[in-house]
């Protein structure tokens, strides 16, 4: 389902939909956000940002030409970080074999330069779903619902989660969005985790955090 969107560049969407730039229209990642039964509203004024959620958030969208591009998409995340709008700044950045070798070096200025949230995807699929899971978990506890939910927002929280064998963006964001501090994440038994991300990747979540544990002064 399409509709218009109202021309507004702090317009929020309705619960269910995502407001995306005109450009990204053709692409892989709105055929994936359509099969997972997002409703995408085109607008053609949404200044820097690439999508609108409907949880007071948005999104900057750099790709791996992008990176591999120079540094233009670096005058682009500033003036995504000092656009005046009532919307959470997130960035999903592709991380490939391609662009591994520049990636720590765009992970700080995003994060340590900028003070951005940065999200790393593998491409437009991984990107469509960590969009669908934000926007079908809105009316759960979300990590990027509101500035104040500063430790969940803080990127070394949603790196750590991201180092676990077996769990990316997608699975990252949907722990975050189960359990409400990095305590009751590290905490919980293989049981508990299950339900969220499946077996194998609960018994290596549990093992990470509990090896680290063990091997703590």
């Amino acid at each position: 389902m399409e509709s218009k969107a109202p021309s507004l560049l702090n317009a929020v969407p309705p619960y269910g939909h995502v407001i995306t730039s005109e450009k990204w229209r053709n692409s892989s990642l709105i055929q994936s956000l359509k099969g997972g039964g997002v409703n995408i509203l085109f607008e053609t004024e949404l200044g820097v940002a690439d999508f609108h959620l409907p949880n007071n958030s948005c999104i900057l969208y750099v790709s791996e030409s992008d990176i591999r591009a120079g540094s233009s998409y670096k005058r682009k995340l500033v003036r995504y970080r000092h656009t005046s709008s009532r919307f959470q700044e997130l960035v999903l950045v592709e991380k490939t074999r391609l662009s591994e070798q520049n990636f720590s070096a765009v992970q700080k200025f995003v994060v340590l330069d900028l003070g951005l949230t940065l999200l790393p995807v593998s491409g437009q699929t991984e990107a469509s779903q960590l969009i669908s899971q934000i926007v079908h978990g809105e009316g759960r506890e979300n990590p990027f619902r509101r500035r104040s939910s500063s430790r969940l927002l803080d990127p070394k929280v949603l790196a750590l989660v991201q180092r676990v064998p077996g769990v990316g963006g997608v699975k990252a964001l949907a722990l975050l969005q189960e359990f409400s501090s990095i305590h009751q994440l590290c905490s919980a038994a293989p049981h508990e985790l299950e339900p969220v991300v499946g077996q194998a990747a609960a018994q290596q979540i549990h093992s990470f955090f509990h090896k680290a544990t063990a091997a703590g002064p």
